[in-house]
């Protein structure tokens, strides 16, 4: 894999991230993206949409989850949450697919964080690193679950400016009521992984 070929290949997704005053409100004004099979790109058995915006100090990612069962749980801070219902982030702001963080929460907001380092697939999860300040939120709407992850930028190289682009994929995993497990992704990767950089999208920050 030469990561300098597909850094920002033409034909990959895009999610655009708005530069807003964040309030109560704001994702309705907001571009909405869906994510879909990870494995053929299909449409999958329960609606997921995810959005993105940014203040000058934090970036915001929600997740619309339809959901009418719930298999969940774990209830400590970095817990297998990707072997039950979650929704996932993989941010790689290098742009290499070498070394991304990785955000996940549970339907209970339960939190999963760490830095992945990728060596040609041979993933290391270092889970002692704490997003300080992160701050996430699980609201419960009927049959829906809206999840809202702040992220500060200072866990970050550099704060995003107007036409920075970084890699992304959104994720997210369900269980039926009949014990069938769904893998979605925003962006597919051709595969029950989420761990291939090189079908990650990108996140472009608007002014």
């Amino acid at each position: 894999l030469c990561v300098n070929k597909w850094r920002f290949m033409p034909h990959m997704k895009q999610i655009t991230c708005q530069r807003v005053s964040y309030e109560d409100g704001i994702w309705r004004s907001l571009p909405v993206e869906p994510l879909v099979d990870v494995v053929t790109g299909a449409g999958p058995r329960v609606a997921t949409t995810v959005q993105a915006c940014r203040d000058a100090e934090a970036l915001y990612i929600r997740f619309e989850c339809e959901d009418d069962h719930v298999v969940s749980d774990f209830t400590k801070r970095d817990e297998p949450l990707y072997e039950q219902d979650v929704v996932e982030v993989f941010l790689d702001e290098e742009g290499t697919g070498r070394r991304y963080l990785e955000l996940e929460v549970s339907p209970h907001n339960v939190v999963f964080d760490a830095v992945i380092k990728n060596e040609d697939g041979r993933i290391q999860a270092y889970t002692e690193w704490d997003a300080a300040g992160m701050e996430t939120n699980v609201d419960v709407q009927g049959e829906k679950r809206v999840y809202v992850i702040k992220l500060p930028f200072v866990h970050f190289a550099a704060v995003p400016e107007a036409g920075t682009a970084w890699r992304v994929n959104f994720y997210r995993i369900d269980e039926s009521r009949e014990g069938k497990r769904e893998f979605q992704a925003w962006s597919p990767t051709g595969a029950v992984n989420y761990h291939l950089p090189e079908h990650f999208g990108t996140l472009l920050f608007e002014g």
